[in-house]
């Protein structure tokens, strides 16, 4: 495992600075630049003893590699890596358990805007496999907007093991595919639920599309034939919060 990592972005750093400033070393800010959230961020980092240097706007370049960091980059530690373990932990402390699963998402554009969503939307964790994802990097975090420091990001060896493992916990399995004959909106999905969605294009892996309870759909009225994965995760989800709250 690398032994720190670069973190950008105003949301981001006010999010890990808010829920973990131990893990920050060393922040960068951008000279000359002076609005309300970046010296909120700057006095953050001092009131915690981490070092501020202010730099001229190539600096901050050089170090996230020409991403978009919004005036403010740090140097921290990396945060640990969630696994089953903490999925346990998660269900312990929900009665009413709500698991986004997300299955070979490997931009992370989408993987940080899916957990925006679903942090935005309730959810209690999401997985995603170990192999052929996209893991916690900084553009993921960015994307994220602050949700990625406060939702938990769990990654499993086998994703249709430990979806049969939350069934057995009581959660019902429900999974996307284009080819599903029932509308998300016409599916009971009150309870305890896991939501799964598949890679844009691929879909599911098979091993998970059988493993699921059931399978629904979005309907699809125009020429495209899906959306992108992010924006079907959030309608999905919020049909799950929709029926929650009746």
């Amino acid at each position: 495992m690398a032994q720190q990592e670069w973190l950008y972005g105003l949301h981001a750093m006010q999010s890990v600075l808010e829920n973990e400033p131990e893990r920050v070393i060393e922040v960068f800010v951008l000279k000359g630049r002076t609005d309300d959230r970046l010296t909120n961020i700057v006095n953050q980092a001092r009131r915690f003893g981490v070092s501020v240097q202010f730099c001229q706007r190539k600096v901050l370049d050089d170090k996230v590699r020409g991403e978009q960091h919004q005036g403010v980059v740090a140097r921290a530690k990396p945060a640990r890596v969630l696994d089953e373990n903490d999925l346990d932990k998660v269900l312990q402390a929900h009665s009413q358990p709500l698991i986004l699963a997300l299955d070979g998402v490997t931009d992370p554009h989408n993987l940080g805007a899916c957990l925006r969503t679903a942090d935005a939307a309730g959810v209690h964790a999401v997985i995603v496999p170990k192999d052929k994802s996209a893991s916690l990097t900084a553009t993921v975090r960015k994307v994220a907007c602050g949700a990625a420091e406060v939702i938990p990001l769990i990654q499993v060896t086998n994703l249709s093991r430990t979806l049969k493992h939350l069934q057995q916990e009581g959660l019902w399995v429900i999974g996307t595919a284009g080819e599903a004959e029932q509308l998300v909106f016409n599916a009971k999905l009150s309870g305890p639920t896991v939501l799964v969605m598949g890679a844009e294009g691929k879909g599911m892996r098979r091993l998970t599309r059988e493993t699921c309870d059931e399978l629904v759909k979005l309907p699809m009225a125009g020429a495209v034939s899906s959306l992108n994965v992010s924006v079907a995760t959030g309608v999905c989800l919020y049909e799950i919060v929709r029926q929650r709250s009746q």
